[in-house]
């Protein structure tokens, strides 16, 4: 055709890469676009992504320093004879993570030649629906032109301009993972919460937000930072919401309030501090370079201040699409959210314009997903394939320092679709077994089942509190997706001693009243 290439991704974060290479797999003229807009602290990265660079991988392997610090503190009850006090050093943390994360944007580079993928390093808007004009951060124009063009560009951190300072003194996680000194006292702002860390984080409502909160928040304690989240209304407010796909679904990727609660609880045991019902109204910087948060607690009426070396906002996500010029194509967008609207191929209102990932509407935020539809995407295009995407019982987890991983519908989901009545769940409060000698607290390890009392009490959803909980899940949504019932999971022969083998052992029904805590080995 009159178009330089056959297809143009734009973005190069999981999606965006996986739908190229995919798509140069078949022999296509495959080009990608990227490009990083500095945050405003001056962060900037490499080729990959969030994930990649300030997302799941940085996030994962700071949660695993927090994990070895609790581990060291089990030890002494094992026999190990270790010299106390143990300090942590953040510089040696972050620099061993950022030159992995370096890696993996050399890496991409390295795959996209082999598989003959051009890659740009410019910012991307479109001139007409085949025409993408590329900025490069020197100004030089490159205009590049595609039969079909699929936009991947993903989201960056929201700020909540209505807070005076926030902007100019606050960071989000586009930067934390890329801090070569300790953040000290963070505070953490959520609009769900604040977190002060000797550095304060404040949090959002949206699930997104909310759990990168909680993340952050868990490993800044685990390492050892004086930690605070400021909270707006609930934890993993996200995580208690269906999420509207299409208008005969209604999917919840998240879990009930209560497992939320279990979450915080268990974070709150172990030195996270929480400020409820508080939403901070200004930043300040003083003469000793310390940050003064003000804020208004709704439950006393009162106005509060505290001083941190850091504040982080996890206020919510929002798509980079701002210089992408998708009105001129008639690209449509959700006027509330900002995200693309797709069809269940991942078309857009545009004849051979796709969008893939977290900057399309009523889409999940996850790495796995994007991955997956943008190979699937590509192989529609051009390998023949009618396959679509399936967002049905995405598994997840969310890392915080007890982890929390779920499956399917949350129960309250099941009973808004199905009813009450025709819902089963079963659950246990159980106990590690490595938690048994250290002495460590289990009262927040809590496992549930939710089923469907017809269809031989086909299982919707599994949520699962407690140490590798990602790990425990992952086979369990296998089951799930094929429609795996409750009495094939009591028919399973459980891996003893394991955590996951309780969830073969689950007896105990919530609508019995009766005590669900395991007992015996």
């Amino acid at each position: 055709g009159k178009n330089e290439y056959d297809l143009l991704v734009i973005g190069g974060g999981s999606g965006g890469l996986a739908c190229a290479k995919e798509a140069a797999q078949f022999g296509r003229k495959v080009a990608v676009l990227d490009y990083v807009e500095p945050s405003p602290q001056g962060t900037a990265w490499g080729l990959g992504g969030t994930c990649v660079n300030v997302g799941c991988i940085p996030k994962k392997l700071m949660h695993q320093a927090a994990l070895l610090g609790s581990a060291l503190k089990d030890a002494k009850h094992y026999g190990w004879n270790i010299s106390q006090p143990v300090h942590h050093t953040w510089s040696v943390m972050a620099q061993g993570v950022q030159n992995y994360v370096k890696s993996l944007n050399w890496g991409h580079r390295v795959q996209l030649q082999e598989k003959k993928v051009k890659y740009f390093n410019v910012k991307g808007s479109f001139s007409d629906p085949h025409t993408v004009r590329g900025l490069t951060k020197a100004g030089k124009e490159t205009v590049v032109t595609a039969d079909n063009i699929v936009i991947a560009t993903g989201g960056r951190p929201k700020y909540p301009m209505h807070v005076a300072g926030a902007l100019e003194y606050g960071i989000t996680s586009d930067d934390l993972f890329w801090l070569k000194e300790s953040p000290g006292k963070t505070p953490l702002v959520y609009y769900s919460y604040i977190v002060f860390i000797e550095i304060v984080v404040y949090i959002c409502l949206t699930g997104a937000s909310s759990d990168v909160s909680l993340e952050c928040a868990g490993f800044l304690t685990g390492i050892g930072l004086d930690t605070t989240v400021m909270m707006r209304s609930v934890p993993l407010r996200g995580f208690d919401q269906a999420t509207h796909i299409s208008k005969k679904k209604q999917i919840c990727f998240t879990t009930q309030q209560q497992m939320a609660s279990l979450v915080t609880e268990h974070m709150e045991s172990y030195g996270t501090k929480f400020l409820k019902r508080c939403f901070p109204t200004k930043v300040e910087k003083l003469k000793s370079n310390r940050l003064q948060v003000t804020w208004k607690n709704a439950d006393l009426g009162t106005e509060e201040t505290e001083s941190f070396n850091t504040v982080m906002w996890a206020v919510g996500r929002a798509p980079d699409t701002k210089t992408l010029n998708l009105e001129t194509v008639g690209v449509k967008t959700n006027s509330e959210t900002g995200k693309i609207i797709v069809d269940a191929s991942e078309a857009t209102s545009v004849p051979h314009i796709y969008a893939i990932g977290d900057i399309t509407e009523g889409r999940p935020e996850l790495t796995p997903t994007a991955i997956a539809a943008g190979k699937l995407l590509a192989q529609r295009l051009f390998g023949q394939s009618s396959e679509l995407m399936d967002y049905d019982n995405v598994p997840t987890t969310v890392f915080t320092p007890l982890e929390y991983g779920c499956v399917g519908l949350s129960e309250e989901a099941a009973v808004q679709r199905h009813g009450s009545d025709n819902i089963e769940v079963y659950h246990a409060y159980y106990k590690p077994l490595e938690f048994t000698v250290a002495e460590r607290d289990a009262t927040q390890c809590y496992m549930k089942m939710v089923c469907l009392q017809e269809r031989g009490q086909r299982i919707l959803g599994l949520h699962f509190i407690g140490p590798n909980a990602g790990e425990v899940i992952q086979g369990f949504a296998l089951g799930i997706k094929c429609g795996a019932t409750y009495p094939q999971m009591m028919k399973t022969v459980g891996i003893h001693p394991t955590c996951a083998e309780e969830v073969t052992k689950l007896h105990i029904t919530k609508r019995s009243g009766l005590d669900a805590t395991v007992t015996g080995c």
